[in-house]
């Protein structure tokens, strides 16, 4: 009982006529004027305002469609869901990402995805520059740090960790900073920002560095790094590996910043389809895996 008429108080609402709503759903006008009827005795409201020439919804009337619209949304999302369950990945995926994190972490993982489902097609856009989603076509973007577009959804898939560091042969010819303000007197190597993260109790705090070189590669970065130039702050999958083998000597750990994020993000409006929710739950197990590595 709940449910009568609700299909065509939203058909109604949407197209501000009867006889149109009825056209789509293909059935009788009369029909669809009886269930609207019946709706309105049933919640005692009027949800139209009706004359001759046009149909259109009261304030409780909005109010009700808001709710209605958004139920249909979530049966139609149900359906498909059970119906994806069923399918196999396949057809064309337009993905972007940041250029060194999609080289490094992303696009290897996607090759071994696609080598699991052959009929996946994968055409990636990797820039460092936020791409608009639903303008460029995208079903999909890996994001780092904090999202700002909140008009999207996003899956986290991992996190990543900041490093300051230096090599061996810095630390001994000029000292080891024991606070983040010690780095007023070393040289500090710069990427796009004039600042670093910290955090200091339990606050995130930002802290303006400075130093006679600037680079916005974060590989060269390293390369200046392991050649005594300075102390660098860069994501954990620049440096890992020199500070594995001790090339890189991490610095300042009580005042790490805390963990940024690493997103899947995906307009509103789109369904995963199964090779996008495939895909971003493999992207998340194997960037876990390989952060636990």
């Amino acid at each position: 009982m709940q449910w009568e008429g609700i299909s065509e108080f939203v058909y109604v609402a949407e197209n501000e006529s009867f006889t149109l709503a009825a056209k789509k759903m293909a059935i009788s006008t009369a029909h669809v004027s009886r269930q609207i009827s019946a709706l309105e005795a049933r919640l005692k409201i009027k949800l139209f305002y009706r004359t001759t020439r046009k149909v259109s919804l009261t304030e409780e009337g909005q109010v009700f469609y808001q709710h209605c619209r958004s139920v249909l949304d979530g049966l139609d999302a149900a359906e498909r869901a059970i119906t994806n369950l069923q399918s196999k990945p396949q057809g064309k995926v337009k993905l972007t990402a940041p250029v060194t994190y999609g080289e490094q972490q992303i696009l290897p993982l996607v090759n071994d995805f696609m080598k699991h489902y052959p009929d996946v097609e994968v055409t990636a856009y990797l820039s460092n520059q936020q791409m608009d989603l639903l303008e460029g076509g995208y079903d999909l973007a890996i994001r780092l740090g904090k999202l700002s577009d909140s008009t999207m959804i996003a899956k986290k898939l991992g996190d990543r960790t900041n490093y300051i560091c230096a090599s061996p042969h810095y630390l001994d010819t000029h000292g080891t900073p024991q606070t983040f303000t010690d780095l007023n007197k070393h040289s500090c190597l710069l990427g796009t920002l004039d600042y670093w993260h910290f955090s200091e109790d339990a606050k995130e705090k930002k802290f303006r560095v400075s130093g006679r070189l600037r680079y916005n590669s974060g590989f060269a970065l390293v390369d200046a790094a392991l050649k005594g130039l300075g102390i660098v702050q860069l994501p954990d999958y620049y440096v890992q590996k020199h500070l594995q083998s001790r090339q890189l000597i991490a610095l300042l750990d009580s005042y790490r910043a805390p963990k940024d994020g690493i997103w899947a993000v995906y307009p509103q409006n789109r369904h995963l389809s199964p090779k996008i929710r495939l895909l971003v739950d493999y992207l998340a197990e194997h960037l876990v895996a390989n952060n636990n590595n």
